[in-house]
């Protein structure tokens, strides 16, 4: 199949949604910029949300066929732009160091193909997903019901794999990412001068034995079935008054495991041992769960497509021995849809997804166009 850009446009396509990177929730100069670009592009229907920045993007036959989704996610990370680039983010304390712009740039490139080559049977929906670094974006699809009305046969999303061979697709059945929820766990106990400290209930011994205790959970090897990994993010008493002897605290944890069963099974074990710990210190407590991300599983269907796509496209493939520990919020489609989640290289001395100095690279826009496209065109 032809490709209809150049790589210089897009080029341009992925450094302006570079230039333009926000947060999760706040993409709307981007979500103007897809818009104004996909509307050249003549899908055959064009669908915005009033509550959020997603764009779906439809493009039918209007003969009977399988009906295919294919996501590209378009928000940044809070991370600061340290590269000298010609097109750095304008937008200070944020920049696309997971990819996103080149995710975006990817499903741009095959809009425009979709226009100039319209598949001869069924439907193709792209979805311009935003805020998928807080988990939200994929539910936020779900809550509308638009996919009730189109009833997706496949949905697909790529994501950049730093330190893999350029060009290289990684897949496997099953999970390819973790269950993964993030919690703030908030201790009450009342405070006293801190000349008189015997006088204040302070939370730091519960605080560390439900820290140590957590982390006595983790069982770190990715080969056995009860994987899981609690992660301390933030570990805090009291406040900087001088005055005052500690009274309050806060926890903050991830958590995360392969399948979405263990990392419920963990949730609850963090609530009892919680409650029986502030129970026993006489202390207040609340938790709050947030930022979910199911595990995403790919039907092994959608597997073999995606190895046939590679092949067609003369791309190694790699299937990947365990789940990527992170977390990736296109897995809640995958639990209401067949599909699967794959990777694509994007070079060995790639930084890591999140390092200040990543940087998507271009050369990897035109390869996501053409192994998109043989999803859509080439034979289940």
């Amino acid at each position: 199949m032809d490709i209809t850009h150049s790589e210089s446009d897009y080029r341009v396509l992925r450094h302006t949604l570079h230039q333009l990177a926000e947060p999760s929730g706040q993409e709307f100069r981007t979500h103007q910029f897809i818009m104004d670009k996909i509307t050249q592009w003549s899908p055959t229907k064009l669908i915005t949300f009033p509550d959020n920045n997603h764009i779906l993007a439809v493009y039918d036959s209007g003969c009977a066929g399988r009906t295919l989704l294919l996501r590209g996610d378009f928000d940044a990370v809070r991370v600061d732009e340290t590269l000298d680039l010609s097109y750095a983010s304008a937008t200070p304390g944020v920049a696309h160091k997971c990819g996103h712009d080149g995710h975006t740039a990817i499903l741009l490139g095959l809009a425009e193909m979709l226009a100039t080559n319209p598949p001869s049977k069924g439907r193709v929906l792209l979805f311009f997903q935003a805020a998928e670094e807080t988990g939200e974006g994929a539910r936020q699809l779900l809550e509308t019901n638009i996919l009730e009305e189109y009833k997706p046969d496949r949905v697909f999303a790529l994501h950049n794999i730093p330190g893999e061979e350029l060009g290289t697709v990684i897949c496997r059945e099953g999970s390819f990412t973790c269950s993964v929820i993030s919690c703030d766990i908030h201790l009450h106990g009342h405070t006293a001068h801190a000349a008189e400290p015997q006088k204040a209930l302070c939370p730091y011994s519960a605080a560390k034995t439900i820290t140590d205790s957590l982390l006595d959970l983790n069982q770190y090897d990715m080969l056995r079935d009860d994987f899981r990994l609690v992660t301390l993010v933030e570990f805090r008493i009291g406040e900087p008054a001088y005055g005052v002897a500690a009274g309050h605290g806060v926890l903050r944890f991830t958590l995360r495991s392969k399948d979405d069963a263990l990392l419920q099974q963990t949730k609850a074990e963090v609530e009892r041992l919680v409650a029986e710990v502030c129970g026993a210190a006489r202390l207040g407590h609340e938790i709050a769960w947030k930022e979910y991300f199911a595990a995403s599983n790919n039907h092994p269907d959608a597997v073999q497509v995606i190895r046939r796509a590679a092949a067609e496209c003369g791309l190694p493939y790699k299937e990947k021995d365990t789940p990527f520990s992170w977390g990736e919020d296109f897995g809640l489609l995958t639990q209401h849809y067949d599909g699967a989640l794959f990777g694509l290289g994007s070079g060995k001395d790639q930084p890591s997804l999140h390092h200040p100095h990543f940087d998507f690279p271009d050369e990897l826009v035109p390869v996501g166009v053409r192994l998109f496209a043989q999803l859509c065109y080439g034979k289940e």
